[in-house]
């Protein structure tokens, strides 16, 4: 059976779907999209379930508003599907203390779907509005769907986790593609090269030369790997002479790590740790310029605690500086309040800068309407009272030994565009996280995934330290020089590398996702008004 023939077939069949039918579709393409992630990375998976977008909106009810409807709704079905295969490991993070969150597990695995699923919904919607018949309508889809994961990265603080674009961020040589058009582009890439096999089913009056489409698609695909190629070979990881990083990766358990009953044991295996050899000619700690622990790294505040600051101390050999995730409280605040910090400390115990988290994880480290919700005994999973408080802005740090500094806590990492400060280019990133809240599971690696595709975008390495991993160092363009993997202790010794030149996007931001976007939906003004 031909190609055209198989999907004429489906096409149909898709088209005609109707009621609880039509729904499971949409549920069913949108759960298999997520093998486009990380750590599947199936990408070409896309090409079946793309083309099912199109033709859910190809059936959707004639009439213009009952079929944004149709079309929203089908929508919202691929959407709930997605997120829900894509984010059912934020249910771990429930577990950790069964007894108090357990309850609200179910709420946590379909209510987070169930919104982010509506802005699908208005992309479908939105699309069958403007929607023509032929190839142009591929643009229509992929015009409304970027614009739909923008606004999913922005509204309400933003959630942009697995948009579209990160699909096409493996194998490396396409992900270079961030450095010049970010992954908001890339999202526009993504759903238009792979929604066009939807053209194949298409009548010929409307689509004479339907393989003509999916040349295009193939040629957009060719130019972009070739420019990856390309930029790897120019860029060779080079590092920066005189530092020695260590990454320490405990791997600690979350009802140990928030345990003030645990500080002794925390300690003595933290030291132990970032002290052990390596190898024959080791000398631990003393061997580095500056070790990094991960965020929220003790079960303490750790300036009130002048003993375990004289430990690190002695650890510390002269000229090694440690950055570390610690919690801060906040001073002259009426009730205990803190933040979620960055500490820098010197090799004589003192703090030698502070950096405090800005974008805050809603229900995670604060809830909306806070003292609402408290009233009700609800509280977030962290359990600070009141909830933490956001920092003033994203800055770069001093860091003695080493080039300027840009800290990122947790999900900070996964905001591409406004990750660094504007005027405050920095030589390198530090992304210190706390993924032990989810266990086992495809979180994780989604997460590192995405810092990685920071790095590219910004041209800039990055560092990253995570509790129970995934620990790394990766280069301006995305190679990982070194990492430890998911769910072990170790150490990781590596050198930094160096950065590069500030990328297109970083120069240009995202007017070339606007040029996109707007030379698309003229092409399609251009063919409703020839209908």
């Amino acid at each position: 059976m031909s190609a055209a023939r198989l999907a004429t077939q489906t096409a149909h069949a898709i088209v005609l779907a109707y009621g609880w039918r039509r729904a499971l579709i949409a549920l069913a393409a949108g759960a298999a999209s997520v093998l486009a992630m990380a750590p599947f990375n199936a990408w070409p998976v896309l090409f079946i379930t793309m083309p099912i977008l199109v033709w859910l909106v190809d059936g959707s009810a004639a009439g213009r508003w009952s079929g944004a409807w149709t079309a929203g709704v089908a929508g919202w079905c691929f959407g709930f599907g997605f997120f829900v295969a894509g984010l059912y490991w934020i249910g771990h993070a429930f577990l950790v203390d069964a007894k108090t969150f357990g309850w609200l597990l179910p709420v946590a695995v379909s209510g987070l779907p169930a919104y982010l699923a509506i802005f699908t919904g208005l992309a479908l919607a939105a699309a069958r509005l403007i929607w023509v018949r032929g190839p142009e309508r591929i643009l229509a889809l992929a015009a409304m769907m970027t614009i739909m994961e923008w606004l999913r990265g922005h509204v309400l603080t933003g959630f942009p986790w697995n948009t579209f674009g990160y699909a096409l961020t493996e194998p490396l040589a396409l992900a270079q593609s961030v450095s010049l058009i970010g992954i908001w582009g890339l999202t526009f890439v993504t759903v238009a090269v792979c929604a066009c096999p939807a053209v194949l089913a298409d009548d010929r009056v409307d689509t004479p030369r339907p393989y003509r489409t999916l040349l295009v698609a193939f040629l957009v695909l060719a130019g972009l790997t070739g420019y990856g190629i390309a930029r790897l070979a120019v860029h060779p990881t080079t590092y920066v002479a005189g530092v020695k990083l260590r990454i320490m990766q405990p791997n600690l358990q979350q009802d140990v790590k928030f345990n003030y009953a645990a500080k002794d044991q925390v300690m003595a295996r933290y030291l132990a740790l970032s002290d052990r050899a390596t190898g024959p000619r080791s000398k631990g700690v003393a061997d580095v310029t500056h070790l990094i622990w991960p965020e929220s790294a003790f079960p303490f505040f750790l300036a009130r605690e002048p003993d375990v600051l004289a430990q690190i101390a002695a650890m510390l050999k002269p000229g090694t500086e440690l950055i570390t995730g610690a919690v801060r409280p906040a001073a002259g605040a009426s009730e205990p309040r803190a933040y979620n910090s960055v500490y820098v400390i010197d090799p004589d115990g003192s703090i030698h800068g502070i950096y405090d988290k800005v974008h805050l994880v809603p229900f995670g480290e604060y809830l909306p309407f806070q003292t609402l919700l408290e009233r009700f005994g609800l509280q977030q999973l962290t359990k600070q009272v009141g909830g933490f408080l956001a920092g003033g802005r994203r800055r770069t740090m001093d860091v003695p030994g080493a080039p300027k500094m840009l800290p990122l806590i947790c999900y900070e990492a996964i905001f591409p565009g406004a990750a660094v400060p504007p005027g405050e280019r920095p030589g390198w990133m530090v992304n210190l996280t706390n993924d032990g809240w989810f266990g086992i599971s495809t979180g994780p690696y989604q997460h590192f995934q995405q810092a990685r595709v920071l790095a590219i975008a910004e041209g800039l390495p990055l560092v990253r330290a995570a509790n129970t991993g995934i620990s790394g160092v990766i280069d301006p363009v995305g190679r990982v020089v070194q990492s430890l993997p998911l769910g072990v202790e170790g150490v990781l010794d590596s050198e930094l590398p160096k950065a590069i030149s500030p990328t297109l996007f970083v120069a240009f931001g995202e007017y070339p996702l606007i040029l996109l976007l707007v030379v698309s939906l003229l092409l399609v003004a251009r063919r409703r008004l020839r209908s």
